[in-house]
């Protein structure tokens, strides 16, 4: 088993567990984890891909790096989103 069959493999593996738990949990919080560890092994997947043969090829490492971002952003977006809800709910349930 060579090095890229192995980070693929690891990668569909953090890509099937995500989905699991974004599939079986229902707090907000652990899909937003789960939807991240999932993004990882894409992530990985897509590095292991882009490193095989002779170079490393530059478009790929551009599109994961690309994709960091975009989650990293998404995540932050996620949980402001997250926080404004549990706000209100927080308001609508104290007694006035």
């Amino acid at each position: 088993m060579t090095d890229v069959q192995l980070f693929v493999g690891l990668g569909l593996l953090l890509w099937l567990l995500g989905l699991h738990a974004v599939m079986t949990h229902r707090h907000t919080i652990h899909r937003l984890i789960a939807i991240n560890v999932s993004g990882s092994g894409v992530f990985l997947v897509m590095v292991s891909l882009a490193s095989r043969g002779e170079g490393v090829d530059p478009v790929m490492q551009a599109l994961v790096v690309t994709g960091l971002v975009v989650a990293v952003c998404a995540t932050a977006f996620a949980l402001r989103l997250g926080s404004a809800r549990q706000q209100s709910h927080d308001e609508a349930e104290s007694p006035s």
